[in-house]
């Protein structure tokens, strides 16, 4: 699909920082990425088993490698390409360049679809939300950790708020949901893990965590 300059500008800031990332690291590691797809969702390892996972703007750091128990483990994003030139084709995982208003995937295929701080990046967040809906098996898992906020960022166009939910999971079942602190800004899985709830009534910024079933 054709990209607004936008986009073009987004994705040069997000390759550039993942550049500096392994650079500093050496190798991007992936051993947090475990713990965020099971225990924080009250999900264990079995679970996975033959399952098919989806990992939206999954980044290059190999997010899936350690469910060895699944049929299928794919992490899309429009920089895959370019991951690989940072080591991603090494890790035992598929990456398939893609955005996610326009997945290359049949309806109703995966049992797990998760986007880890990737929504508000998306160029067109109806098309996106739709998406995901039509991917996921019914009966199938939705994770979801995003930052609301209230003003779009360079990297960050979409402006989220915190009836997202309603607005764009309605054929979802909502098996939990938190409202949780911004304690550090741009430290989204130090923000998830640190569990600082928010009032049900807050407007401001912060970090909506859910786990959806679709019906």
């Amino acid at each position: 699909m054709a990209r607004s300059l936008i986009s073009a500008f987004k994705e040069f800031m997000e390759i550039s920082y993942w550049k500096y990332r392994n650079l500093m690291e050496g190798a991007l590691h992936n051993a947090h990425y475990q713990y965020f797809y099971t225990t924080y969702f009250d999900l264990s390892d079995s679970f996975y088993t033959s399952k098919s996972i989806l990992d939206i703007g999954c980044g290059p750091r190999g997010s899936l490698e350690w469910a060895t128990m699944a049929a299928e483990r794919i992490g899309v994003d429009p920089l895959a390409d370019k991951y690989l030139k940072l080591g991603a084709g090494h890790h035992e995982m598929t990456y398939k360049k893609a955005y996610l208003e326009d997945l290359p995937f049949p309806g109703n295929h995966f049992d797990v679809v998760c986007s880890f701080n990737s929504l508000d990046h998306v160029e067109n967040l109806r098309k996106s939300t739709r998406e995901i809906t039509r991917v996921v098996k019914p009966g199938g898992l939705f994770l979801l950790i995003v930052d609301i906020h209230n003003y779009p960022t360079p990297t960050e166009p979409q402006s989220l708020h915190w009836d997202l939910l309603k607005t764009h999971f309605n054929a979802f079942e909502i098996q939990s949901q938190a409202r949780l602190k911004s304690i550090k800004p741009g430290r989204i899985y130090f923000n998830a893990r640190s569990k600082v709830p928010l009032d049900q009534d807050y407007t401001g910024n912060g970090l909506l965590v859910a786990k959806l079933m679709k019906r």
